[in-house]
């Protein structure tokens, strides 16, 4: 693979990675659940073969409940 190649495919990678963050992001506000920190991992993103990995962040113990809530296919809120 030439390194035009492997550039194009890193940034298709990146781009990929942009694309799965945002639906994310709008599938967690439609669920009523916002994630400040979502965000595309710097450091994973850089190289000529980037993992791309999407960073999640740091949140409350409310959003963290409210995730939990949004993820279980009963939609039961975590009570602890």
């Amino acid at each position: 693979m030439v390194a035009a190649d492997r550039r194009k495919s890193a940034t298709e990678k990146v781009r990929d990675a942009e694309r799965a963050r945002d639906e994310l992001n709008d599938a967690l506000r439609a669920a009523g659940v916002c994630l400040p920190s979502l965000s595309l991992d710097a450091a994973s993103c850089t190289g000529p073969a980037p993992l791309a990995l999407i960073e999640l962040g740091r949140c409350n113990v409310a959003t963290v409940r409210a995730l939990a809530a949004a993820v279980r296919p009963d939609g039961i809120g975590c009570a602890r």
